[in-house]
């Protein structure tokens, strides 16, 4: 099944690496145009970096990249070869376009008065822009690295420990330019979730798959061996036809949607599967 999964990698390359491209692009001028010039910390290598530059001085696209590429010497130590090479793209991308846009205020004059209209517009914006990095299939590398070895080694979820991890840096953020930044900060982690899972198909957490097949158990030991996720299996009756058939049920998380859609049609070009919303999922494993 693993083939699976380097079909699904190599498929439309160009196309969703150029989507890559576009949407670190945008994530790099909402850095520069709306977060840094306020000292908005949100979180991740950018919110360090604006830390840091506010203490030492140091070029924010510097920190970015130092972060970035010490995240990609762990992911290649203690993850393995191909999910660093996953996220290296914007490993190196990503500095390189907040470097390059970093002249953007001079051009483009944006009233930072209002804090609460710029964490609208940057939630909005920004999570348009990571929705598409995550339709894309790719990753954005950086400090999730950390979470990804803790719940490989630890099987602490990612959820988890990217939000506690995001959380210390919004803090410490707090700290050096007090509290309301931080709440505005909330505000726009608020709806950059919303968008993002809006760009992802749904407004849910997570995304429930009702799969018809003839290659039920591909289908079966695809998301339980290769993604680890569960399934459940159960008979079905057609309402024109009348012909018996199985329905493969599993949910998985938004944010997996990309690799089981694609899984699915490699693995039956003529499955016929219906994908809804998820709104609360309790038990299972």
């Amino acid at each position: 099944m693993q083939q699976i999964i380097e079909k699904i990698k190599k498929k439309n390359v160009i196309k969703r690496y150029i989507m890559l491209i576009i949407s670190l692009f945008i994530s790099a001028i909402v850095y520069n145009l709306f977060l840094l010039p306020v000292n908005l910390v949100t979180g991740g290598s950018g919110g360090i970096a604006t830390i840091t530059k506010y203490v030492y001085d140091i070029d924010p696209a510097l920190m970015i990249m130092i972060i970035s590429l010490a995240c990609g010497v762990l992911s290649l130590l203690y993850l393995d070869l191909e999910q660093t090479l996953a996220s290296i793209g914007a490993i190196i991308i990503y500095p390189l376009l907040v470097k390059l846009t970093s002249p953007i205020t001079e051009l483009i004059f944006i009233d930072h008065s209002d804090l609460f209209v710029i964490a609208i517009y940057s939630g909005i914006i920004g999570g348009v822009a990571n929705g598409l990095m995550y339709k894309s299939g790719y990753s954005s590398g950086g400090l999730p690295v950390i979470s990804q070895i803790l719940n490989k080694y630890y099987k602490i979820p990612i959820a988890t420990t990217s939000g506690i991890i995001n959380a210390i840096i919004v803090i410490i953020g707090a700290l050096f330019f007090g509290w309301t930044k931080a709440m505005y900060a909330l505000i726009l982690v608020y709806i950059n979730s919303l968008v993002i899972n809006k760009i992802l198909l749904g407004i849910s957490n997570n995304k429930a798959f009702y799969i018809i097949t003839d290659e039920k158990d591909k289908v079966k030991d695809y998301i339980i061996q290769t993604l680890g996720h569960s399934v459940t299996i159960f008979d079905t009756k057609g309402g024109f036809l009348s012909s018996k058939n199985n329905v493969v049920l599993t949910v998985v998380p938004t944010r997996e949607y990309y690799r089981v859609t694609e899984g699915i049609k490699m693995i039956d070009d003529k499955a016929f599967f219906v994908v809804t919303d998820a709104y609360e999922v309790v038990g299972g494993k």
